[in-house]
């Protein structure tokens, strides 16, 4: 199975080219929120996309009935389908699938639908607030836009979900089911979102500083990411470029706490993606890590990966773009299959920005501030949810 197109859109840059010249630049995507009003709240920051213009990508009159996320996977579609060589004006004949993940899908069209009930009553709300909010309207768009008649679903497995989505694509390809597949991930910006991981009390203020001692929590971002997945067969009927091959992954739940990650789960699912991906644990070269910037996350992802790979993880260099993105949510783990796939295409390694104290209870070579040049044959890209719903994915150089 391999990668043979990506599609990008994020506050750091909108397509591949842009996002990975930034990313290894060690430029930040945060930003003062512009969307809504944070003047009460005590944190004001996040990955905001503010270039983004829709109707770049599809006409206006259809940007207006659907939702930002909709929009933004639509045009990381159309990004991943050109990246790949694929037509993106062939209509109603196509029987591509599309699978993508997300955690509040199109959560700001709820936000409409509240404020006006609360507002004005229900009997007010406008009719296409309640049609842009369904989740499974971030699949059923890009079908319908682009005239995908093949599978179509929504996997709402919070901030792991990209990679089941990219699992599940992996599925129907070794199966025989499909030949080619659309997966990926989205979540806009959203005061809900906002206000809920405030209330939690993990945002940070101003930066968010993976592995740091003195990092203060994470920051909320937003995005969508699109990667064509194909069988290798296919991929070679059609000259395709390759980025990278996939060769397994694994899926665990903690059954331990709502927010807080468990060792063992995050033990048990990088295991699972070795073994089902016929990895030697010696082999591995880089790690994408989940590493949101909370203390728990950071602390448990690092023992974790020191418990996996024992005296190799001193060799294991491990990088989170969440320090340059926030937290995308739902497209986090999409985004950084695509990272992985660059890192491996490229031979370098983004960094982690806004790395100051070294603490140790995270003794892992996190990549500090500045990207490195390194020959990348097998990579994890980790992510790990809320109820702890954990999936990690192992990629590789393709192999003639």
């Amino acid at each position: 199975m391999v990668i043979t197109g990506i599609g990008a859109v994020t506050s750091l840059g909108i397509g591949k080219n842009d996002f990975w010249k930034n990313l290894i630049a060690g430029k930040s995507g945060i930003s003062e929120i512009e969307r809504f009003d944070v003047s009460k709240f005590d944190t004001k920051r996040a990955g905001e996309i503010k270039n983004f213009e829709p109707g770049k990508f599809m006409p206006k009159a259809f940007c207006k009935k659907i939702g930002r996320g909709s929009q933004l996977l639509i045009a990381a579609t159309k990004l991943a389908l050109k990246d790949g060589g694929l037509d993106t004006d062939k209509k109603k004949t196509n029987s591509m699938g599309i699978i993508i993940g997300t955690t509040m899908g199109e959560i700001p069209s709820l936000e409409l639908i509240d404020r006006f009930w609360a507002q004005k009553g229900e009997k007010d709300v406008y009719t296409s607030h309640v049609s842009k909010y369904p989740v499974n309207n971030l699949s059923d768009n890009v079908g319908y836009f682009f005239g995908f008649s093949g599978e179509n679903f929504v996997i709402p497995t919070a901030c792991a979900a990209g990679n089941y989505s990219i699992g599940y694509a992996f599925d129907l390809i070794r199966s025989g089911r499909k030949n080619m597949m659309l997966a990926g991930g989205a979540d806009p910006l959203s005061k809900i979102a906002f206000t809920g991981f405030n209330r939690l009390f993990a945002m940070a203020p101003e930066k968010c500083q993976p592995f740091d001692k003195n990092r203060k929590g994470m920051i909320v971002g937003e995005g969508a990411a699109v990667l064509i997945i194909e069988s290798l067969e296919s991929a070679g009927k059609r000259h395709a470029k390759i980025y990278a091959e996939i060769l397994g992954y694994g899926l665990s739940c903690d059954a331990f706490n709502m927010t807080i990650p468990s060792e063992k789960g995050l033990t048990k699912v990088m295991e699972k993606a070795i073994i089902n991906g016929g990895v030697k644990k010696e082999d591995v070269d880089y790690i994408s890590a989940h590493g949101t910037g909370t203390g728990p996350n950071d602390k448990t992802e690092s023992a974790a990966i020191r418990k996996v790979f024992g005296a190799h993880a001193e060799k294991i260099l491990v990088s989170s773009i969440k320090s340059m993105l926030g937290h995308t949510m739902g497209a986090a783990s999409a985004l950084e299959a695509i990272v992985c796939s660059l890192a491996i295409k490229n031979s370098i390694i983004p960094p982690t920005i806004n790395y100051e104290t070294p603490d140790p209870e995270c003794d892992i070579d996190c990549v500090p501030n500045e990207a490195r040049e390194k020959e990348v044959k097998i990579a994890l890209n980790n992510s790990f949810a809320f109820g702890g719903n954990n999936a990690s994915l192992a990629l590789c150089k393709f192999r003639e």
